[in-house]
């Protein structure tokens, strides 16, 4: 490590609360899918900031956008109505369905709005005495305390006791588990398309289809979680438009502003109205800079086809990575994923390949235990992936 890196790490050491598990990088700059250490040291990105920087690093249109906003308004608060703030909502809502957004400023505090706005709706509009969220395990939807509840993993648990009430768990892919959950204080399944966290895992369509099914036969909301899966990563605008599905409620946040911080509740008009002045707000959420950011960002998604691009490399990508298996026979369980989210689960030592992979210049990351998950910008190339499966063959053909 350099003189530079050591003096940074006890720096940080001395005056930020240990909450993350940081890794032995201290980034100094970042363009397009590259990120430069201290020392000028060039990494490729396959991480992304963990799918928020959509676009890269420092897209030069994105970086406009903000600096013209910055320099006509920042902030004034929501209690006033603002234009970048409507022309986000209407972006948003066409890539979606009728309805009407909140905007936030993170994917917690979107998760934790749509449980506000599922339990408001059940007690506000339908007149039911409804309040409990089915979720999945090995899910994450969050930090906040109802948040990480929701969460299907013990592990972000420990030691937030006693946690709220109001929230039931069933064994993720397990349909009867779930019809058997929702009961009369049900308002909503909270469900994610691709569990992230839990390791890159795609549910089939038959398995999504019933979950919907199942909401509407019990009358309760059927609610999805985008917020690493959303904003043309798995190559579609959204992951559940892959399936036909038709949410209630869809939550956004990582790619949205492409690394400023913004997140967004999608509710059709009926469940919308579940908020009225006074029962939900934020002081920062849907500000001016952030608005323009995220507005330019769907421009250029919508303009460039990322949703496609996305599509196209993932298959790509994941027949690269195939082929890295079946020359390393024994050492890579399962290359799955959709679009350009991408588990490559591993049947070696995961910490040692990643740090491997590091050490020769590639960032991703390692989540379940084993798992190698890949989140790159949508802008990456054929070439560039190339050279990390390359890499990855590499490594493993030396374990």
């Amino acid at each position: 490590m350099s003189e530079k890196f050591e003096a940074l790490k006890q720096r940080v050491g001395a005056s930020i609360m240990n909450t993350y598990g940081r890794y032995p990088l201290a980034i100094a700059k970042g363009k397009g899918c590259s990120l430069y250490d201290l020392d000028g040291r060039e990494y490729l990105d396959l991480l992304a900031g963990i799918a928020v920087c959509n676009l890269g690093h420092c897209h030069p249109e994105v970086t406009q956008a903000v600096c013209d906003q910055a320099g006509q308004l920042v902030h004034v608060s929501n209690v006033f109505f603002q234009e970048p703030q409507a022309a986000l909502a209407e972006a948003l809502l066409e890539t979606w369905r009728p309805g009407r957004v909140f905007f936030c400023n993170s994917g917690a505090e979107a998760n934790e709005g749509a449980i506000k706005l599922a339990r408001r709706y059940m007690h506000a509009v339908r007149g039911e005495d409804r309040h409990e969220v089915v979720t999945l395990v090995n899910s994450f939807h969050g930090r906040t305390l109802a948040t990480l509840t929701a969460t299907g993993q013990d592990k972000v648990k420990d030691g937030f006791h006693p946690l709220p009430e109001g929230f039931v768990t069933v064994p993720a892919g397990d349909l009867e588990a779930l019809k058997a959950a929702i009961g009369p204080k049900t308002a909503a399944v909270l469900i994610e398309i691709v569990q992230g966290e839990g390791g890159v895992k795609p549910f089939p369509a038959d398995y999504l289809a019933g979950v919907q099914a199942a909401c509407r036969e019990a009358g309760v909301l059927f609610m999805v979680d985008e917020i690493q899966t959303g904003l043309c990563r798995t190559g579609k605008w959204w992951a559940h438009q892959h399936y036909g599905l038709e949410p209630d409620v869809i939550t956004s946040a990582k790619a949205l502003a492409n690394g400023l911080p913004m997140g967004a509740v999608l509710a059709t008009e009926d469940v919308a109205a579940g908020f009225v002045p006074g029962t939900h707000a934020t002081t920062f959420g849907g500000g001016a800079v952030l608005c323009a950011a995220a507005s330019k960002t769907l421009e250029i998604m919508d303009r460039d086809k990322l949703a496609e691009r996305a599509a196209r490399l993932g298959d790509f990508a994941k027949a690269l990575f195939q082929d890295v298996a079946e020359c390393n026979p024994g050492k890579i369980k399962e290359v799955r994923g959709l679009g350009l989210m991408i588990g490559i689960d591993l049947a070696v030592d995961g910490q040692k390949a990643w740090e491997e992979l590091t050490k020769r210049g590639f960032i991703l990351n390692l989540t379940a235990g084993s798992v190698l998950r890949l989140l790159p910008p949508l802008v990456i190339t054929q070439e560039e992936l190339r050279r990390f499966a390359q890499a990855l063959d590499d490594v493993l053909g030396a374990m």
